[in-house]
């Protein structure tokens, strides 16, 4: 699933391809993605003829702010926008065309059709089920320490189930939290609320840090992402642990494990991260 760094990459190349484009026609193929309104043929007709003036991001979600209202797109597990001429072949699938009076299309594709979208009166997006709960964003000046302190102080969860909960904080997902914790040195099974007042500071830093220099590099090419434009994340060469069970550590030498932890496959250095 693509995470913060994946996501505000993608947006950064949609404000680039669709800002100021305004809409012809909308078509949906998949009806089931149409969150809200509950019917994809209002979806569209309220669409027609809006301009996209801004696109957003608030954790994992796209949000396109038009003359009068805010899409929210969330990307799930593989979906992906592009932008493509009326002659361009259509790929098998792609579910949801929003055409442009310049001839252009932006076309979303979702291979196992995950994907979400939401249509609101533009204001009310914040207040929406699918944004309200969210936690602060890393790079927000409302994620502090004492922020962080709060929030895990009352949990007896291990830290990396509840750095993978966007209530906690927004953005986080299975590679980013690994590498944070790897970063900090905190083993993911730690408790949350026994960490100490050290670790919180250092684990908050790596959280901005790691995340900061995914987004300079455009995230990371696991699996199948790209961004907007066709264009691969290079991040991946900077990772410390996900993905690279086996492989020497890049700071000890000692061998990457992989393990369950909160239900997803997690990677650690027991010699950085030690069990507690």
């Amino acid at each position: 699933m693509p995470e913060l760094p994946e996501v505000e990459t993608v947006r950064k190349t949609l404000v680039h391809l669709v800002r100021g484009k305004k809409i012809r026609e909308v078509k949906v193929l998949w009806p089931k993605m149409i969150k809200e309104p509950d019917d994809a043929v209002r979806f569209g007709h309220m669409l027609v003829g809006q301009e996209i003036l801004e696109i957003g991001r608030r954790g994992k979600f796209l949000l396109f702010y038009t003359n009068d209202y805010c899409l929210v797109s969330h990307l799930r597990m593989e979906g992906k926008y592009g932008l493509f001429q009326k002659e361009d072949p259509i790929n098998k699938h792609t579910h949801v065309f929003f055409y442009f009076d310049d001839g252009t299309e932006l076309r979303y594709q979702d291979v196992r059709k995950f994907g979400t979208l939401h249509l609101y009166k533009k204001g009310k997006e914040l207040a929406s089920k699918s944004l309200a709960s969210l936690g602060p964003e890393p790079f927000d000046e409302s994620f502090t320490l004492s922020l962080l302190k709060e929030r895990l102080s009352k949990t007896n969860r291990a830290i990396k189930a509840v750095l993978l909960d966007q209530t906690v904080v927004v953005g986080l997902g299975n590679i980013y939290v690994d590498e944070a914790l790897f970063r900090a040195g905190i083993h993911p099974e730690r408790i949350a609320k026994s960490l100490m007042e050290e670790e919180l500071k250092k684990l908050q830093q790596e959280i901005v840090l790691t995340l900061q220099e995914a987004v300079d590099k455009g995230g990371s090419t696991i699996r199948s992402y790209v961004n907007s434009q066709g264009q691969i994340g290079m991040f991946q060469l900077e990772l410390f642990v996900y993905g690279r069970k086996g492989e020497s550590c890049k700071k000890c030498g000692h061998i990457i494990e992989k393990s369950v932890v909160a239900g997803r496959g997690t990677h650690t250095c027991p010699i950085c991260q030690p069990r507690p």
